[in-house]
């Protein structure tokens, strides 16, 4: 009888030891984000990717309203190639609001950059400081990888308020998502890219726009980075002819509404 109820008594630590450990697997399991792309106008979709429910429950953004004719225009600014003035030129033009998320090397490297992007009216968002998976470190990491970007833009622009985050290569996990969320910020993901991020692979304006105007749907939140020779070239077309299509291009802070399909 002794050892039976020693055996239990060794059973339930145990169990007490496994279940937050499961639980802290859960919450860390990397995400990688993707979605099946729009077609003919069609909407996008993420509900075949997995996670769609975790995005949902921690206030992530993938798509605006679906039911009105907006595009929220993103970049990624990890460093700069030569093209983020052209591209700034031709958004002040047009008079079109744009998002642009930072890493840490991009503030130190072009503070005079981020100036004329809060000059002008656009967000600054975080990009993270050294652009790790925020899957793979520590909460304390992913607080000081995400504050020390604020407080450099802060620094720089005088501007406090930073609310919107892009994961570093769209990687993602419950635990990074909940430790941003207590900070302030919401996780920016995506309905509209292509690969574009590879400077040594640039096909010319044409591949640049053609990707991303048969893309097009209502809400639609369109990621770019600013690497892309192909990219500063087709802007210019692809926001005349969006509009041509009925399309308003609105700023990320206009966002409310995040459909999920």
């Amino acid at each position: 009888m002794k050892q039976v109820r020693l055996f239990g008594l060794v059973f339930a630590i145990i169990c007490l030891l496994i279940v937050p450990l499961d639980a802290k697997a859960h919450e860390a399991k990397p995400y990688h984000f993707g979605f099946k792309k729009s077609k003919n106008g069609q909407l996008p979709s993420i509900a075949q990717e997995g996670f769609m429910e975790i995005l949902k429950e921690h206030g992530a953004i993938f798509l605006g309203d679906s039911h009105k004719k907006e595009l929220f225009l993103t970049f990624d600014n990890g460093y700069e190639n030569g093209y983020t003035g052209k591209i700034l030129d031709i958004l002040k033009e047009k008079k079109v609001p744009a998002a642009f998320f930072v890493t840490g090397h991009y503030v130190k490297d072009q503070p005079e950059l981020i100036k004329r992007m809060v000059k002008e009216g656009h967000v600054i968002g975080n990009h993270s400081w050294n652009h790790p998976d925020l899957t793979r470190v520590s909460a304390d990491t992913i607080k000081n990888e995400l504050t020390q970007v604020k407080d450099e833009v802060t620094r720089i622009t005088g501007t406090k308020d930073m609310h919107f985050l892009r994961p570093p290569r769209g990687i993602f996990s419950e635990q990074s998502l909940a430790v941003s969320g207590k900070l302030g910020y919401t996780n920016v993901f995506w309905s509209v890219a292509y690969k574009d991020w590879d400077p040594k692979r640039q096909k010319g304006w044409k591949y640049a726009y053609e990707n991303v105007m048969s893309q097009l749907h209502p809400g639609a939140v369109i990621l770019l980075h600013t690497v892309s020779k192909d990219n500063a070239e087709a802007l210019s077309k692809i926001i005349d002819d969006a509009r041509k299509q009925g399309y308003q291009f609105k700023s990320l802070e206009q966002l409310k509404v995040k459909n999920y399909r």
